[in-house]
C-alpha cells in the first residue's frame, strides 16, 4: 500500500489547504443588510429540521454521501427518516426550488447540507437560507467570489475537493499506460461544475510532459453512466483505433464507456476514472481500470450535515471560526491496482465510527495545510 493512502487509514486526518481568495490578504467583509461582519446576532434554533439536497440517490456516490448524512442523524437520537431528501436529479432550478419550499414548511428552522447542482446555483441557495434564518453548508460547487464568511453564520461552511492534482495523477499513470504515445479522450461531468472543471485541467497538467499523447477530444457527460455510454459510442465513431487511453471525471462514466467498448469488442483499452465507488475499486483489482479517486463521501456527507446542525443549535458559532474553518477541502486518496485490494478490505469493507463533533479533520480535529 502506498504510503499516501496508508496514512490516510491509520490516522484518519482530513487534510486541506485554503481555497485561494481573490485579492490580496485580509479580504473585507461583504456588507449584508442586517448584518454585521462577524455575523447576526440571533437565539440557537431549537430541534431543527435536517435536509440534504443532492443529485440522486442511483449513484454509490450520492448513496454514500447520504448515507454519512444519516449515520450523523442517528448519533443525535434521530431516525434515518429525519433526514430529509431534497432529490434534485441534476437540475438547478429544480434544487432551488426544493430548498426554498422546505425553507417555507419549516419556517427556517432548518440545517441544510447541499451540493449546488453547479457553481452559480450556490449564491442563490444560499441567500434563500439566510432570508429564511436556516443554516446551510455546501459541498463541491460555488463560484469563488462566493464565500461564507460573507454571510454570518448562516452560511456555515464550504468543502471542496482538490481534484486538479489526483487527476493529473490518473492521467499520468494513464499515459504510462499507454507507452507515452497515442491518442486520448476525456469525458466529463457538467461543464459547470468545479470538479468537472479541476479534472478536465489536471489532464491538461499531464499533457505537457507527453508531448506524443495527443488529446482527440474532451467533452461532458453530465457524470451520467448513459450519456457516456453514448459520447464514447460518438468518439469511437468518430475516431476509430486513434483512441488508445479514455480519462473519466468520474467512475459513473467509466462504467458507460466500459459499456460501450465491450459493445464494440474492446476489451483491453486503459481507462482511468475518479470518485472511488466501490464497484469502480473491484474494477481496479480486476484490471478494468488503471485507477480511481476516493474522496470519502461517507465522511463528507455526515460532517456538511453535522456542521449545519451545530451552527444551527449554537455548539458553535461559525462567524467566530477562522476562515480556513468555513471553506476548506476534503481528503483525496489514489487507488491503483498496487493497492486497491488492501484499500477496499481496510476501509471500504468496514464502515468507520465517525466523531461528528469532530468538525475539522477526522481522528484529531487539527487542520493540516497542503
Amino acid at each position: 500500500m502506498s504510503t499516501f493512502i496508508k496514512d490516510f487509514i491509520d490516522r484518519e486526518v482530513m487534510t486541506r489547504r485554503k481555497l485561494l481568495l481573490a485579492g490580496a490578504a485580509g479580504i473585507a467583509t461583504m456588507a449584508v443588510p442586517g448584518m454585521s461582519g462577524r455575523g447576526q446576532a440571533r437565539a440557537a434554533l431549537v430541534d431543527p429540521a435536517i435536509a440534504w439536497s443532492y443529485r440522486d440517490r442511483a449513484s454509490a456516490y450520492w448513496n454514500a454521501v447520504v448515507s454519512g448524512g444519516e449515520a450523523f442523524v442517528e448519533s443525535i437520537g434521530r431516525g434515518k427518516s429525519d433526514l430529509v431528501s431534497l432529490i434534485s436529479e441534476g437540475s438547478s432550478e429544480k434544487s432551488l426550488a426544493d430548498i426554498k419550499a422546505f425553507l417555507a414548511k419549516t419556517g427556517g428552522n432548518c440545517a441544510i447540507a447541499c451540493d449546488p447542482n453547479d457553481s452559480p446555483n450556490a449564491r442563490p441557495i444560499v441567500e434563500a437560507v439566510q432570508a429564511a434564518g436556516g443554516y446551510i453548508s455546501t459541498i463541491w460547487n460555488k463560484t469563488d467570489d462566493l464565500h461564507p464568511w460573507d454571510f454570518g453564520d448562516n452560511y456555515v461552511s464550504h468543502m471542496t475537493w482538490s481534484d486538479e492534482q489526483p487527476s493529473e495523477q490518473t492521467a499520468r499513470i494513464l499515459f504510462e499506460a499507454m507507452g507515452g504515445k497515442g491518442g486520448v479522450v476525456h469525458l466529463g461531468g457538467i461543464a459547470a461544475n468545479n470538479p468537472a472543471v479541476e479534472r478536465l485541467a489536471g489532464l491538461h497538467n499531464a499533457l505537457k510532459d507527453f508531448p506524443d499523447i495527443e488529446l482527440l477530444d474532451a467533452q461532458p457527460a453530465d457524470w451520467d453512466t448513459t450519456k457516456a455510454a453514448q459520447l464514447m459510442s460518438s468518439f469511437l465513431t468518430r475516431y476509430g483505433d486513434r483512441i488508445t487511453g479514455v480519462h473519466c471525471a468520474a467512475d459513473n462514466i467509466a462504467y458507460g464507456v466500459i459499456e460501450a467498448l465491450r459493445a464494440e469488442g474492446i476489451t483491453d483499452m486503459p481507462i482511468v476514472a475518479y470518485d472511488g465507488n466501490p464497484e469502480a475499486v473491484k474494477l481496479v483489482m480486476d484490471g478494468q481500470l488503471l485507477a480511481t479517486v476516493f474522496t470519502n463521501p461517507y465522511w463528507g456527507g455526515g460532517i456538511s450535515a453535522a456542521l449545519a446542525y451545530h451552527a444551527a443549535i449554537g455548539t458553535f458559532k461559525p462567524s467566530d471560526e477562522p476562515q480556513e474553518h468555513r471553506e476548506f477541502y476534503g481528503p483525496t486518496i489514489l487507488i491503483t491496482q498496487a493497492d486497491a485490494a488492501e484499500f477496499k478490505a481496510q476501509y471500504l469493507d468496514a464502515t468507520p465510527d465517525y466523531d461528528w463533533t469532530d468538525f475539522w479533520g477526522p481522528g484529531n480535529g487539527q487542520i493540516q495545510y497542503r
